[in-house]
């Protein structure tokens, strides 16, 4: 009687021709399309990129606000577990990183439940119009040399008024769920944002006087070069202030009043759920990733390296390297590479795989092959990208930069206890506002001195 076929054995004979047609066929297509239909493609871009830029601007920054939560998510599980001596989501992929996508998406699938009493139009409106505010703040933040949706010569000004009308949705999210929690809650937030955004405000004051403009681009342009020339040297004071103002405008531990657990329940979103209630969550984490690029961008050196890579490059004799395609000259030699050198390079890969465990079926040792290739491609690539493109650089170091100062946030949620309102409102009025002014009379005082010094 014939044995059935494994699983295994049935996969392994899906894979593996699969496999072969993606080495073989899909490097083919890539360059006949490079070459044939790239040209093309270059011309019509060339001809509406201003329509271009703008569609992807949006479409980029829709699609990066949601990832982004999820990571901050993932983090602040993980981190406060590791903190809490514990091990945290560990199911869903390895390290539990899929848990908080998981999640989300259990949030959405939620019941949307509004509760008898509820103003139904602006109950339903105002999570779309916090997480929208969050959402426009991005279009100002530049990524990189060039990565930026909007360069506005006003983006400062943009930032703050924008910024500003969360505490707008925040407010009628409050009111308008018919509870005295959600009142609260609105109520706290439209005192603490009202309270902190002077101090948020005049923190920066004394940067653009530094800076002359109130371009956000052009802020993290002048902090090329070395460590050094970032602005938290000359503005420590303002970046001190930014920073506890921002965590406060994020409602982030220890300012988070406006949906305290311990004394009202979850404050403005109480009644929220479902989709709805995913808006108001997600927006809180954009606005922390926000937070800590504004911080990264106009203290500390934006999408600048902390060493002039330039000329550590040149010190070791090394240049950058060159990637640049000329389509007209890839012709059927290039294909036939194509076509020869992957095939190749995944059974090299391949081999040690099968050879160490010869217990593993060949389809699995062939696919850790295929895998390996990619990772080693796309690793060349960003190298040779990181060193002859500045964007990539800068987009490299930018999102460095701002996720340490996210894991600060997180970091900050784990350590500190949650203040009290009137400990927060004082602290607002009686310490972070006159120490603004102080920075600010203080930098322009000093501007005023050197230039009557005659010293540049």
């Amino acid at each position: 009687m014939n044995r059935s076929a494994s699983p295994a054995s049935l996969i392994g004979r899906v894979v593996i021709p699969l496999l072969l047609i993606a080495l073989v066929v899909g490097p083919v297509a890539v360059v006949f399309l490079a070459t044939v239909i790239g040209p093309w493609v270059v011309g019509v871009v060339n001809s509406n990129l201003g329509i271009l830029r703008f569609v992807l601007a949006i479409a980029g920054v829709l699609l990066f606000s949601i990832p982004a939560a999820f990571i901050i998510i993932y983090m602040e599980l993980k981190v406060i577990a590791y903190m809490n001596l514990r091990v945290g989501p560990n199911r869903v992929l390895p390290a539990g990183a899929a848990h908080s996508v998981v999640a989300g998406l259990k949030v959405l699938t939620k019941e949307d439940f509004t509760p008898n009493g509820a103003d139904r139009i602006v109950f339903t409106w105002s999570p779309v119009l916090v997480f929208l505010t969050a959402v426009m703040t991005f279009m100002v933040v530049p990524f990189g040399p060039g990565l930026v949706g909007a360069p506005l010569n006003i983006g400062l000004l943009y930032l703050f008024a924008v910024g500003g009308m969360s505490v707008v949705g925040l407010l009628l999210a409050g009111w308008s769920s018919f509870n005295k929690y959600s009142l609260l809650g609105g109520l706290r937030s439209a005192a603490q944002v009202v309270s902190y955004e002077i101090p948020l405000t005049l923190s920066v004051v004394g940067l653009i006087l530094l800076a002359g403009t109130l371009s956000i681009d052009s802020i993290g342009r002048q902090q090329a070069g070395w460590v050094w020339d970032w602005f938290v040297f000359r503005q420590p004071l303002g970046a001190l202030i930014f920073f506890i103002a921002g965590v406060a405008e994020a409602n982030r531990t220890p300012f988070d009043l406006t949906e305290a657990d311990s004394e009202i329940v979850a404050g403005f979103a109480t009644e929220y759920s479902g989709m709805r209630f995913g808006f108001l969550f997600f927006a809180e984490y954009v606005n922390v990733f926000i937070m800590s690029a504004l911080i990264v961008t106009m203290f500390f050196g934006a999408w600048n390296a902390p060493v002039d890579v330039n000329w550590l490059l040149r010190l070791v004799g090394v240049g950058p390297l060159s990637i640049n395609l000329d389509p007209g000259q890839l012709g059927s030699s290039l294909m036939a590479a194509a076509a020869v050198v992957p095939l190749l390079a995944t059974l090299i890969l391949a081999a040690p795989v099968y050879l160490l465990r010869r217990h593993r079926p060949a389809w699995q040792a062939l696919l850790a092959g295929f895998l390996l290739l990619n990772l080693l491609v796309l690793g060349v690539i960003g190298l040779a990208a990181y060193m002859d493109w500045d964007w990539v650089a800068g987009l490299v170091w930018f999102m460095l930069k701002s996720f340490v100062f996210v894991f600060v946030f997180v970091w900050m949620r784990a350590t500190f206890p949650r203040v009290r309102i009137d400990q927060l409102m004082g602290f607002a009025w009686k310490w972070l506002l006159p120490a603004a002014l102080l920075n600010l009379f203080v930098t322009a005082f000093a501007i005023v001195l050197i230039k009557s010094a005659g010293i540049n």
